[in-house]
């Protein structure tokens, strides 16, 4: 079954959010992160348990669309959503850049994944391995996170003001150093991006310039 809700459909190609009609500039919807970097028994790193949080106003645009769909429950749609998330995800590398030392590494399929409901926002969790598991020791990871045109903004999980400490963890036995770094765009970009009115969307790669980066230093 296809679900057709309009804002569902919105959600699923990933280039705009529902919004409130005195929304003037990007960002126009949010993710809140998580990410567990997952390792193997050889100490390598083998892929990122991510977890999403959408925003509240958009979760309950979509709980609302899921409901009125005839014949099917609430998780029987969560459950479709969640793999059509992943299929259209999937076509744009999951908006996840992983490097090595500075390398960039090529991302596997998504194939454990999960949307629910969880405390009136849609979650959506998923486990992106890459192509092939590669040594931490000795070595230093960075990720980033986000939307190319920068309509969705995506950061870490907060708390006053500070990435929490579960937003980003190590599974594994490598003793590294973690950190969050905010983004720093130079001001040209961000008026860039505040000229944009609510439904244009901004040129690819808008989006790298305001996206936080996740670092593991295991060197």
């Amino acid at each position: 079954m296809k679900w057709a809700g309009s804002a569902v459909a919105v959600f699923l190609v990933m280039c705009s959010f529902v919004v409130s009609p005195d929304a003037r500039a990007h960002p126009h919807g949010w993710i809140d992160l998580s990410v567990r970097v997952i390792t193997d028994d050889q100490d390598r790193v083998s892929g990122l348990h991510q977890t999403w949080r959408m925003d509240p106003f958009y979760s309950l645009v979509v709980f609302e669309e899921l409901q009125q769909v005839e014949g099917a429950s609430l998780e029987q749609g969560l459950d479709q959503l969640g793999t059509e998330i992943r299929d259209n995800l999937a076509t744009q590398h999951y908006l996840t850049e992983v490097r090595i030392n500075g390398e960039p590494q090529a991302l596997g399929e998504v194939s454990e994944y999960t949307a629910m409901a969880r405390d009136g926002r849609l979650t959506f969790m998923f486990i992106l391995p890459l192509a092939t598991p590669q040594p931490l020791t000795g070595a230093l990871l960075t990720y980033q996170v986000f939307d190319p045109t920068y309509y969705i903004e995506v950061v870490h999980e907060e708390e006053g003001g500070q990435p929490r400490d579960d937003a980003l963890i190590l599974h594994g036995e490598p003793a590294c150093e973690l950190a969050i770094f905010p983004a720093d765009p130079d001001p040209e970009r961000v008026m860039q991006a505040a000229l944009l009115d609510k439904d244009e969307s901004g040129e690819p790669g808008l989006g790298r310039y305001f996206a936080e980066t996740g670092q593991v230093d295991c060197r």
